[in-house]
């Protein structure tokens, strides 16, 4: 079947992606790059506790979030997942000082904490007493790691839109799309409703502060984020979204087994592959056993389900490059090459001001390129927008995509 091309024989050719100012077209990323850059930048955080590199993921994270977040409520959120980072260093800071795992010799006290004696069954932690520099810093250091870890998948949440990454769910993992569809789709629309909740305050001239007003803001954000992410479940399951179809019972049962059993060998290795005194076979043949069994699953239960794709998202040069920051700078912060690997995680004995290595800073702006080598996001069409297309938009991009799944 052939395409009509529009333009005018006698028009100027231009670069596919490109206006005729040499400007990139606007369009929306597939939202799984977004999600491999996120994921192994998060990768590359958790092998560090030098809080110099972990800041400077936090600066990347911020830099690419700001250049190319969209117009959509959710692309909002980010300061959300910023505040939650920052509980959560707080809380294991607090954690540490309250209980104490005992001070060497050498640390330095900052203070002391009314001391809470324990019965003899819950010996080897002590509640209160001295609290070291070096006991808080570590504390701090590790909540840090976990912070940027969250700000990693609030990032990806806030680049990529959830619905649209539904749509590349494997066939065989159908059945559980509802499920899936609630739990990817609260955070954003949680995000959607503390807004529109705020705003409503403020229409309303609400004067309630502090405790006071946390009933009346909490539960109607919980109870819109719940309702709404139901209805988008309901709307899936009423077009047919997690249909077994004609498949057998034997055949559904055979497609779980697969899974389940690859799921647990994939945790089994994952776990020989971090641990140095786990078994070998605990390792990487589990880890590639439970890969196997995943596939073969994947693969039976995807040939129940037919899917037709109106206009499907295509993965081009700008999405490998954007996977392929953030992948090369979690390969480079692997691989300890051409640095230290000390310099990764100072150590605290003795006190010492961390490092700043060149090849790991190299590796996170690298990463932090995505922001330059992705596009600009697409806008979000307004209720007044005409259904037509943009006068600068290149007719090869599509930014209104609609998916259908059909079950057989």
């Amino acid at each position: 079947m052939g395409t009509l091309d529009k333009r005018e024989s006698g028009s100027p050719q231009r670069a596919p992606g490109r206006l005729a100012g040499g400007r990139r077209v606007p369009r929306n990323l597939h939202p799984l790059a977004w999600w491999a850059w996120a994921l192994a930048l998060a990768t590359a955080a958790s092998r560090t506790t030098n809080p110099l590199l972990l800041l400077l993921v936090l600066a990347v994270l911020g830099f690419v979030v700001t250049a190319r977040r969209s117009e959509a409520p959710w692309a909002r959120g980010f300061a959300y997942y910023l505040w939650l980072a920052l509980t959560v260093v707080a809380i294991r800071v607090v954690f540490r000082c309250v209980f104490a795992t005992g001070v060497t010799p050498h640390d330095h006290l900052l203070f002391s904490l009314p001391h809470i004696p324990t019965p003899a069954w819950y010996a080897g932690i002590e509640i209160g007493g001295p609290v070291s520099l070096e006991a808080t810093l570590s504390a701090a250091f590790d909540g840090l790691r976990l912070a940027c870890l969250i700000c990693c998948i609030g990032a990806a949440n806030t680049l990529a839109n959830p619905k649209r990454a539904l749509r590349v769910l494997p066939g065989a993992l159908y059945e559980l799309g509802v499920a899936v569809t609630v739990s990817l789709s609260v955070a954003p629309q949680l995000v959607q409703s503390v807004q529109r909740v705020a705003r409503a305050r403020r229409l309303r001239a609400g004067r309630r502060k502090g405790v006071r007003a946390l009933r009346s803001i909490v539960v109607p954000v919980l109870e819109d984020a719940l309702e709404r992410s139901l209805s988008l479940a309901a709307a899936m399951d009423s077009r047919g979204y997690g249909r077994s179809g004609t498949a057998s019972r034997r055949s559904r049962r055979l497609t779980g087994a697969l899974m389940l059993l690859g799921m647990c060998g994939l945790c089994a290795g994952v776990y020989g592959l971090l641990d140095g005194t786990a078994p070998a076979a605990l390792g990487l043949p589990a880890f590639l056993a439970g890969a196997v069994l995943c596939v073969a699953g994947l693969l039976l239960g995807g040939r129940r389900v037919r899917r037709t794709t109106y206009r499907p998202d295509r993965w081009r040069a700008a999405e490998w490059g954007v996977a392929g920051c953030g992948v090369t700078a979690a390969v480079l912060l692997f691989a300890t090459v051409g640095y230290d690997a000390t310099d990764l995680n100072p150590s605290l004995y003795p006190l010492t001001w961390p490092t700043l290595p060149l090849v790991p800073v190299l590796a996170l702006l690298l990463a932090g390129a995505a922001g330059i080598v992705s596009p600009p996001p697409g806008r979000t069409p307004g209720p007044a927008a005409l259904p037509g297309p943009r006068p600068d938009a290149d007719p090869t991009d599509r930014t209104d995509r609609t998916t259908c799944e059909v079950s057989t």
